[in-house]
């Protein structure tokens, strides 16, 4: 389960003070699919940054297995993160010039997984997102589809616990859009992993199991009792 408590999030200090969080507390289940909704500048992708330990809050606790990623040195929630949380950026994060290959690669040997088992796992990722045949086109070569199919490669390439995602179809057209959808949640659904997403489309955070609504940093609504869920069948605990 992940457990948010009290998170609090400002930028700037003075007149210019601006909290993009402000007390904020809810779980999710192990193997939950959740959307993060609001308008723009509501505090959504500050949010998933402080969730998946890429930011962190001047208050608040975060619990990720059991553990308060919060109160880790860098060095110890790098690795955390590396070994079981997947992130999937608005844009590609890759490098361009690489090869499909070598992108899924990279993220293998940052979440040290063993060498004999490299090949597998990066041919497993590509072939999850029906990228296999183009292994060793560069990303730059992809179509914006393709390269979004990549970054999904490249976070589950580690076989993450938990995979975040930001406007995870925000720049694809509405067929390039829904393949992606469908892959995240046959993953979710599949895999057993706990899915979080920050979408402005309202048809994208119905298929999720439970929405959380953010409006000027504070949760205002949930379309399910969070704390109260139960694991999804077929979870992996």
């Amino acid at each position: 389960m992940i457990k948010v408590r009290h998170v609090t999030k400002s930028y700037g200090e003075g007149d210019n003070l601006f909290t993009a969080l402000d007390d904020v507390t809810f779980s999710v289940p192990i193997g939950a699919s959740v959307a993060i909704v609001g308008k723009s500048g509501s505090g959504k992708s500050t949010l998933l940054h402080i969730m998946s330990g890429l930011d962190q809050p001047q208050q608040g606790e975060v619990i990720v297995d059991n553990q308060n990623i919060l109160r880790m040195k860098r060095s110890a929630v790098d690795r955390f993160r590396s070994q079981h949380i997947g992130f999937i950026f608005q844009s590609f994060q890759g490098d361009a010039q690489d090869t499909c290959y070598q992108n899924v690669s990279l993220v293998c040997e940052i979440a040290d997984v063993p060498p004999a088992k490299h090949h597998r796992r990066i041919m497993r990722a590509l072939e999850d997102v029906e990228l296999a045949e183009k292994k060793d086109q560069r990303a730059c070569d992809l179509s914006g589809g393709e390269q979004q199919r990549l970054a999904i490669a490249r976070a589950i390439a580690s076989k993450p616990k938990i995979l975040f995602a930001d406007e995870p179809t925000g720049n694809l057209d509405s067929v390039t859009g829904k393949l992606i959808e469908d892959l995240l949640f046959r993953y979710n659904r599949e895999k057993g992993v706990t899915l979080v997403l920050v979408t402005h489309d309202q048809d994208l955070a119905k298929r999720c199991d439970a929405t959380i609504h953010i409006a000027d940093g504070k949760v205002i609504e949930t379309a399910a009792d969070l704390d109260k869920g139960s694991k999804k069948k077929g979870a992996a605990t």
